[in-house]
């Protein structure tokens, strides 16, 4: 816990911040480019669902990016209300629109790829409409940590929210095997992957750089956030002097 509280001091914290933003982005940029660019033209059409497979390197980065947003909010804001260090709920609020960015993506990559593989752009499936519900669940803790800042609350609201929207995630993960849906089932896990190695090692590629992508969109968010405070903080001395 020593190196958690320090770095909860914003000082500390935008001293690390710093040098890690554009390094995360720009590696981030470079390994989505190289890995996009593999996909594209270094690997053999699916003997089943053919071209349209290299959708894959966007739509499961997206899906995992949108998952794992939300957890990473949500064990921010456990970490704000055990502890209360108020760079931890600084953190959910930066999460929460990069992940809903994500959580869209996946549905719209979803949706394009549904189109000539299940003859339908949209299916009320269990993996679909769990994931829809993760997006609004997004949109609703947003507008929700705003209205809180905007009354002067003190951000436990928005914490216990971004904590109970974690009962979706186990949902959406297990979706495929409680329910009979369109969607295929789990085709990458613990123990091995059912996609053709000669097709899936483009996406270790773009899935690293989305997730260095991601950690270096919300440092960005963090530090504008931490900016933003310091700089009303002084307008308000200034007020009162």
């Amino acid at each position: 816990m020593p190196a958690l509280h320090a770095l909860a001091n914003p000082a500390r914290f935008l001293k690390l911040a710093r040098p890690l933003t554009p390094a995360l982005f720009w590696t981030g940029v470079a390994l989505i480019a190289f890995g996009g660019w593999a996909g594209l033209t270094q690997t053999p059409p699916d003997y089943l669902q053919g071209e349209t497979v290299r959708i894959l390197y966007i739509h499961v980065p997206t899906a995992w990016l949108g998952m794992g947003g939300w957890s990473a909010l949500a064990v921010a804001s456990f970490v704000y209300l055990v502890w209360r260090h108020p760079l931890a709920a600084v953190a959910a609020r930066a999460i929460a629109l990069p992940g809903a960015t994500f959580a869209a993506l996946c549905l719209a990559t979803g949706s394009i790829w549904g189109r000539p593989t299940w003859g339908t752009w949209w299916q009320w499936d269990g993996r679909l409409t769990s994931m829809l519900l993760l997006f609004f669940v997004y949109l609703a803790y947003m507008a929700l940590a705003r209205a809180d800042a905007e009354r002067g609350g003190d951000g436990r609201i928005p914490a216990l929210f971004g904590i109970a929207g974690t009962v979706l995630l186990p949902i959406i993960r297990y979706s495929v095997v409680w329910w009979n849906t369109l969607h295929q089932g789990e085709s990458i896990g613990l123990t091995g992957s059912s996609i053709d190695a000669s097709i899936l090692w483009p996406l270790w590629f773009t899935l690293s750089g989305f997730t260095l992508l991601f950690a270096g969109i919300v440092l960005m968010r963090m530090r504008a956030m931490l900016a933003r405070a310091k700089v009303e903080a002084r307008m308000k001395r200034m007020a009162l002097a």
